[in-house]
């Protein structure tokens, strides 16, 4: 059996050994993958392993020998699911890996922007606390969470994890989610989006990418807003219209946009995101601790025995 895994570099930078996938056929990993790369290295392949790389429609039907790939991550908008369905490829994903790491990422973004430890780190170096007259100095408002409102978008496996830790801050939980209320916890209150972004202090969204909604958070539903919503975002840079986040930050409707993703990554020089105030921005690591990354790894591999055992888990098409 030959697998390939066509872009290898982010789940293992070499702090990590692949001989948990070398153990399973004849397997050959790439770094990086240009487009125009793909069919040639995935031409002989069974198994098609990637984290980022687009497998699209003519991808996928030059590909005859494919019979299945393994997603290295919980989203799979770059695969053309439809196709490889049609084509009878499998489609697994890794979800589940990155719950704790991707939650506590959106955790640090939001008390980021509401405790300033990175800019009050940045003025006392430049001696701001040195020539204060006073023993304490506040140049940004600070914010309690116990008592206040989240609302998480998208119910899932890392929206469950982030819930369970704003629960312990003493926050209320809101869910807008397509679970029945009676499926949430007893503490979870099913809500709508009109609601959530109306009413919350906090909102976070966790949900995947799909036709239907991206670019929802857009300049009518920003025009909705409690003032002062701080708006978390570690699923997916394309579910907002940045231009608009980027207005409403601007405004003062937000009161802080923390990302760890892009519609476009790397982002362009223009992303207006990258200059609007109150906005935080990661490069997309929520996901990266080399705990996740294992997970991932041996996920991959129970995905790919289960698959040649005929019987194969985490399938998405």
């Amino acid at each position: 059996m030959k697998i390939v895994f066509l872009d290898g570099y982010t789940i293992n930078p070499g702090d990590l050994t692949w001989a948990p996938l070398e153990a399973l056929g004849d397997f050959v990993v790439y770094d990086r993958t240009d487009p125009a790369e793909v069919v040639p290295r995935a031409a002989d392949a069974d198994v098609v392993i990637v984290n980022k790389t687009v497998l699209g429609e003519a991808e996928l039907t030059s590909l005859p020998r494919l019979k299945l790939i393994c997603v290295a991550a919980t989203g799979f908008d770059r695969i053309d699911t439809a196709t490889a369905r049609k084509r009878g490829i499998t489609v697994c994903n890794c979800a589940g890996y990155s719950s704790e790491s991707v939650a506590q990422m959106a955790v640090s973004l939001l008390l980021e922007a509401i405790d300033s430890v990175g800019h009050y780190t940045a003025e006392n170096r430049r001696g701001v606390w040195t020539d204060c007259p006073d023993f304490c100095y506040t140049s940004w408002p600070r914010m309690e969470l116990a008592g206040k409102r989240a609302a998480i978008v998208g119910f899932g496996n890392i929206g469950q994890t982030l819930a369970r830790i704003l629960s312990a801050f003493g926050m209320e939980i809101w869910a807008v989610t397509a679970k029945d209320a009676s499926a949430l916890p007893p503490h979870i209150r099913k809500a709508t989006l009109a609601e959530a972004f109306s009413q919350c202090h906090v909102v976070s969204l966790n949900c995947p990418l799909t036709p239907a909604n991206r670019g929802f958070v857009n300049e009518a539903l920003l025009r909705t807003v409690r003032p002062g919503l701080l708006l978390v975002n570690t699923a997916r840079g394309a579910l907002v219209h940045e231009e608009a986040v980027a207005e409403a930050l601007r405004a003062g409707r937000l009161g802080a946009y923390c990302t760890d993703v892009l519609a476009t990554e790397p982002p362009q020089a223009d992303c207006p995101l990258l200059a609007a105030p109150r906005c935080f921005v990661t490069p997309h690591i929520g996901w990266d601790t080399p705990e996740a990354r294992l997970r991932i790894l041996h996920i991959l591999e129970n995905n790919i025995r289960a698959f040649v055992a005929g019987s194969p888990v985490s399938v998405v098409n």
